[in-house]
């Protein structure tokens, strides 16, 4: 996978097309991978009281987004940027943003 938790991305098309946020979680069951974005894809859901919420409301819930529709954004040159990959000394590969050719991982 190209995108991982805890990445920066950007919004490709959609209604939320230019928004940035921070990939909360990655979805890979079924055939296409999904991932949810913090602040993006947000619907509202009405909620009927229970032993939780004892007051019901309206409570705003994040929708997942096809990876294909997200690009991560280089924490280096903050663009958005395709990856490519480099093997390091140790053996180890690391992506790498293909426009500044500087590390996304720096572990």
């Amino acid at each position: 996978m190209k995108i991982r938790k805890d990445d920066t991305v950007i919004v490709l098309c959609g209604k939320d097309k230019g928004k940035k946020g921070k990939v909360v979680k990655i979805l890979t069951k079924g055939v296409l991978p999904r991932a949810i974005v913090e602040g993006v894809n947000v619907y509202k859901k009405n909620l009927r009281p229970n032993q939780k919420m004892p007051q019901g409301g309206i409570i705003d819930k994040e929708l997942p987004l096809f990876i294909s529709k997200l690009m991560i954004v280089c924490p280096t040159c903050s663009q958005p940027a395709r990856l490519g990959k480099k093997r390091m000394a140790d053996g180890k590969l690391v992506r790498t943003c293909k426009k500044c050719g500087e590390l996304i991982d720096k572990n």
